[in-house]
């Protein structure tokens, strides 16, 4: 069964939560004052696709408390469709620190068990929050929250391929939530749901077990996948259909901040240029800038763009 009323471009579920960062470059138990801010892989991109001029639908659980409150508002202030935001009486929203590093990623210190978000469950996920979007956007975060959320997951997955909507897997593995072993069992499952899979390089050697970027594409399309795009760091990335390849240099950065959320800035920029019928050549190129932005900037989703950034940088470098 094939729904085409599609009146979202994007719909993607997980956790969001309230993060907090010292305002200075010390140990946590050195700081004194923090800056409030979200962060969530899922709403990151969701953030990133309404800044870029789309419409995104997102769902989630939020405890029924102050900090869930405040997540709400933000994401609504963003843009973001909040309609299938709900709010659970007795679980808490998510917490995590950041703690900033001179130098290096930042060290990041979670409170998210039994949080609301990990009550998630197959009967959370309307048939219509699937059915009227061009894309769904997975990652591997939230089936490795709970058994009932890894059953949304593949929920979710199997509606879209009934509905006929594109689903796109982040595996984005976080290895504090579960082991490599649980990750690649899973995650290699819904792979197999997926039209578009999105791995870093690392975590396609976990999952393929294959070394390059052009086996590991070739494993994921072998497995149904129609479109593979591996994330490459300071090397760009590269992109692999059944009928075309390539690789696309990294944007330059002046100045490394925080590389945390790039990936999901990465798949907003990519689905963004996907959702303009770009050539894929310069949606992965689009992806790429998308992310160099955000890493310039302390915070998950501060450094997103709007599509007026993007134009005002087009113009600029063709002067």
């Amino acid at each position: 069964m094939v729904n085409q009323a599609r009146t979202t471009e994007v719909a993607t579920f997980g956790e969001v939560m309230t993060l907090f960062y010292p305002t200075t470059v010390d140990p946590l138990r050195f700081a004194h004052r923090f800056a409030k801010t979200v962060a969530g892989a899922e709403s990151n991109v969701a953030v990133g696709l309404a800044r870029l001029g789309h419409r995104v639908n997102y769902l989630t659980k939020l405890g029924d408390d102050e900090f869930g409150r405040f997540v709400h508002h933000f994401l609504r202030g963003e843009g973001v469709d909040t309609r299938h935001v709900t709010f659970h009486k007795t679980a808490p929203t998510g917490v995590f620190f950041k703690q900033r590093q001179p130098t290096g990623d930042p060290q990041i210190l979670y409170y998210r068990n039994h949080s609301a978000a990990s009550t998630l469950a197959p009967s959370d996920i309307p048939e219509e929050f699937i059915a009227s979007a061009r894309y769904l956007h997975l990652t591997g975060i939230t089936p490795a929250l709970s058994a009932t959320a890894r059953e949304a997951t593949f929920t979710a997955a199997q509606m879209a391929r009934e509905h006929g909507t594109t689903v796109v897997l982040d595996p984005n593995i976080r290895r504090k939530l579960w082991s490599a072993e649980e990750a690649q069992e899973t995650l290699l499952r819904l792979a197999q749901w997926a039209d578009i899979v999105l791995p870093g390089i690392d975590e396609g050697r976990l999952l393929t077990g294959r070394d390059s970027a052009e086996e590991m594409a070739a494993e994921f399309l072998n497995a149904g996948a129609r479109l593979v795009v591996v994330k490459l760091g300071q090397d760009g990335a590269y992109y692999r259909t059944n009928d075309t390849a390539g690789t696309v240099p990294t944007h330059p950065v002046p100045t490394v901040v925080d590389p945390v959320g790039a990936g999901d800035a990465f798949a907003a920029g990519l689905l963004s240029g996907l959702l303009r019928e770009q050539p894929l050549p310069d949606a992965v190129a689009l992806a790429t800038r998308v992310a160099a932005r955000v890493i310039e900037w302390v915070g998950d989703v501060e450094g997103l763009p709007t599509w007026q950034d993007i134009t005002e940088d087009n113009e600029r470098i063709t002067r």
